[in-house]
């Protein structure tokens, strides 16, 4: 059984916005960082709904490549988040002064 593509497209794009609300509202870091691959993952579908669309492989190929920058992401987020908290004592993004200028 196959989806409608504006269906699936319409799901991306209510993950990204969910992603972006998720990053843009949320104090702590580690919440922020899991809105940010929120919106990763809603690219990539969009990226593969397009290249099912087309029959081309260059969006599946693509997505490939940002699923490696995903997980550099999640392992630079992490490791400032870790190195924050210890620092700080709170993964409160209000409490990161340090970083700033």
């Amino acid at each position: 059984m196959n989806a409608p593509y504006g269906h699936v497209l319409l799901l991306a794009v209510s993950l990204f916005l969910l992603g972006a609300v998720s990053a843009a509202l949320r104090r702590n870091l580690f919440l922020v960082l899991v809105g940010v691959e929120v919106m990763l993952n809603a690219a990539g579908l969009a990226f593969v709904v397009a290249a099912l669309r087309w029959r081309q492989p260059d969006g599946q190929a693509f997505v490939l490549f940002l699923l490696a920058v995903a997980a550099a992401e999640v392992a630079v987020g992490l490791a400032l988040l870790v190195y924050g908290h210890r620092r700080t004592g709170s993964v409160d993004s209000d409490r990161y002064t340090a970083l700033r200028g």
